[in-house]
């Protein structure tokens, strides 16, 4: 009976094994396949391919100070993989032979569970697959290529689904999945055309597609006009996926990116109604609600709702789980109280954001960024300079165009920072050079006697830290070897202090506690101390060495400074237009006795500055100087006579040797200079034929050094006032391309 028994269940397990073949089409077969391809091999891979999309949302960093991706996933267009020869299967299961396998990721194990079921679980009967679970396996083996940046082998598995399962239940889903991969590989015209066929068409013939659906195609709709770049299409697409809001991290990332979008554009009122809408999606991730209050700030239209807002991130910073914002958050409050013409207030909250705990080098370029133009405004160059260079030291991205406008902008403040040094330095040594000999001597002991206190302040400082350190086990977690007094150095440093607080310092020797041996070690001790003292640091006769008395080399000394401060007054005027420095410098050197050399040109360019001013009184008299001193000169026929051409008083040679000269300094990438020369050569060259190539030469320069604006107006002027020159056309042809 029990031998009968056992044959029976073994016939059975047989039987159910025979019906469960892949290879025969009984109702048995198909539900046994489609539930282990479900349950077990999909609901695996299906598994590791979910924890590989969490892993991209949760490390991918978002660049908050650009327009963020509609999908945040990098992409290199050198990480396109082409298939090589495919299976019969016809989903691209071969890898080219000569690819190195890289780590194994979770979407290689979504992979490999998708092929498996499709291998061992396929159930191809008379050329129809009869496994309903196939095509999901398929769908899961596309989108695990997708992630893993394999785009072309992806969309081989989404066309297999289209043509093989047309009636699917995720044949809308695959069909949004390939658009996504085509617009990857820069064929958004087709992405484009199937999703407005699926969309629209759908639409039209009154097919309910599933909110889902919906969201996930205009989403990739979305991603194909902005790389078109219809980004009045993409407002609409977007628009139409965010009604629903199904997917809360999708969502809200669109809402973000259409409310980027609004501000760019400099529809303020949209731009806020769409951050609003974040912040109030309780569903929303917090990364997108913090930034879309961040967003509000930037995007304040008026005083009362600047007010409103700046009481808001007020609230926000006091937030404990803000912390890892604050930097962005002191950032926007700057900038609301800068914006409020609360500039003391704004300059204290961009140095907080520079001292938040958490920050990024890209933020903190921003707050030196703005710090640097705050001073720049104010005429405090030398502190703008330390800022803007503080911003190149850190810059992520050197090649980014608002950082190489911050580069040329320090690069133009280092000439004129190097000369103001130099007139600072100059003058202080002229000033010490006019002084008696016993100012001067006053004037180095009191400095030395400074120096001495600080010097004391900071090695008494040092002391008590290492006492403090001593006495309070500082040192005792690394220096604590052993049990042994002199091993221990917290013990060590404190039974030292003590002693010398009790006895003084004391020689090693027999008979240490002798009153006579205390006083001879006082003056051994200050024997030293006055030796250690006569140091070049605190000895008068090297300071007074270092005075020149030479009277040439004091001339020299005046002639460079004079220079120095001609040379700013120049880079005030021209580069900096800053005309109220210009004539502080240009006054100064004119009171100094200059070279004659730099007499006329000084009273040309007050004469200019101040008939810019509107002052006719000061403006005369320069122009007196000019006309009185330099009668036969051409500045005194541009000013008699401003309406008269030039007489020719240069042969073309001479002009051809100058234009050279100038050449010479735009090559050598002195581009402010040469645009400086050319402004002085055409002064005098009214009626040259070499002026159009001066021209040209200065907007080749401008653009070398300013921004895409001032080098497109610079060309236009050529193109429109020698445009029948070869000069002018060329300049024509250079504007052209600007306007496209």
């Amino acid at each position: 009976m029990k031998y009968t028994k056992k044959i029976i269940i073994i016939l059975s397990v047989f039987t159910i094994l025979t019906a469960c073949s892949i290879k025969k089409n009984t109702v048995i077969s198909r539900n046994y396949q489609a539930l282990t391809t479900k349950y077990n091999v999909l609901f695996n891979g299906k598994k590791a391919f979910n924890l590989g999309v969490e892993a991209i949302n949760y490390a991918y960093e978002d660049d908050w100070f650009k327009q963020l991706p509609i999908e945040p996933i990098k992409f290199e267009e050198g990480e396109v993989i082409s298939p090589s020869s495919n299976s019969g299967i016809g989903a691209g299961f071969n890898e080219p032979k000569g690819e190195v396998k890289k780590t194994n990721t979770p979407f290689d194990t979504a992979e490999e569970k998708a092929v498996k079921a499709i291998q061992k679980h396929g159930m191809k009967i008379e050329g129809e697959e009869r496994n309903r679970q196939i095509d999901d396996a398929y769908l899961l083996l596309g989108k695990a290529r997708y992630y893993d940046h394999r785009f072309i082998p992806a969309i081989e598995a989404f066309n297999y689904i289209i043509t093989t399962y047309p009636f699917a239940s995720l044949i809308n889903e695959t069909k949004i999945w390939r658009a996504k991969a085509n617009i990857r590989i820069g064929n958004e015209e087709f992405a484009i055309a199937s999703l407005k066929l699926l969309l629209k068409v759908k639409d039209t013939l009154h097919v309910n597609l599933p909110d889902e659906i919906k969201e996930l195609g205009y989403s990739a709709l979305a991603m194909a006009y902005i790389k078109a770049d219809s980004i009045q299409k993409a407002k609409k697409m977007l628009t139409r996926a965010t009604r629903t809001l199904k997917n809360k991290e999708q969502g809200a990332r669109n809402l973000f990116v259409l409310g980027q979008i609004y501000s760019l554009e400099n529809k303020k009122d949209s731009a806020l109604r769409v951050f609003n809408k974040i912040i109030n999606f309780k569903k929303a991730p917090y990364k997108y609600k913090i930034h879309a209050n961040i967003a509000l700030a930037k995007n304040a239209t008026n005083d009362a709702s600047s007010l409103a807002i700046l009481k808001k991130m007020q609230k926000l910073i006091k937030k404990r789980d803000n912390r890892a914002y604050l930097d962005e958050l002191y950032y926007q409050v700057g900038f609301l109280h800068e914006k409020n013409d609360s500039i003391n207030s704004a300059i204290a909250y961009y140095n907080k954001s520079l001292r938040a705990p958490v920050t990024s080098n890209k933020q903190k370029t921003f707050s030196y960024e703005k710090l640097g133009n705050i001073n720049f405004k104010n005429s405090k160059y030398q502190l703008a300079s330390s800022y803007y260079d503080s911003i190149l030291k850190i810059a992520p991205d050197t090649l980014n165009l608002r950082i190489r406008r911050i580069k040329r902008k320090q690069k133009n403040l280092v000439s004129l920072i190097n000369f103001e040094n130099l007139v600072t330095k100059n003058d202080s040594i002229l000033k010490i050079t006019s002084l008696s000999k016993a100012a001067q001597e006053a004037y180095f002991q009191k400095y030395i006697d400074a120096l001495k206190k600080k010097d004391e302040a900071a090695a008494q400082l040092k002391l008590n830290q290492e006492t403090f350190a001593a006495s309070f086990g500082g040192n005792s977690l690394q220096s604590n070897k052993g049990k042994w007094y002199f091993y221990n150095s917290q013990s060590l440093g404190y039974g030292k202090s003590e002693f010398q607080k009790n006895w003084g310092i004391r020689i090693l020797e027999d008979n240490w506690r002798w009153f006579s041996k205390i006083a001879a070690n006082n003056i051994a001790a200050k024997d030293s101390s006055q030796v250690s003292k006569k140091n070049l640091r605190y000895d008068l006769a090297s300071y007074l060495k270092t005075i020149p008395t030479d009277t040439i080399v004091i001339n020299a000394l005046i002639i460079e400074r004079n220079l120095a401060l001609y040379e700013l007054g120049i880079i005030y005027k021209e580069q900096f237009k800053d005309t109220k420095l210009a004539v502080e410098r240009l006054e100064r050197v004119a009171s100094l006795m200059p070279s004659k050399e730099l007499i006329l040109p000084i009273n040309w360019h007050l004469h200019k500055v101040y008939k810019e001013l509107g002052d006719e009184e000061k403006a005369s008299k320069h122009k007196n100087v000019i006309v009185t001193d330099y009668s036969k000169t051409k500045f005194t026929q541009a000013i008699t006579n401003p309406n008269k051409p030039f007489e020719e008083e240069k042969s073309i040679n001479e002009v051809e040797k100058i234009y050279k000269e100038i050449y010479y300094l735009y090559k050598e990438e002195a581009f402010e200079e040469t645009v400086t020369k050319i402004n002085e050569i055409l002064s005098i060259l009214k009626n040259s034929k070499l002026i159009p190539k001066f021209e040209l030469l200065k907007a080749y320069a401008i653009g070398k050094y300013k921004d895409k604006e001032s080098y497109e107006v610079a060309m236009n002027f050529v193109a429109v006032r020698y445009g029948n020159t070869t000069e002018g056309k060329q300049a024509k042809k250079i504007v052209t391309q600007l306007g496209k």
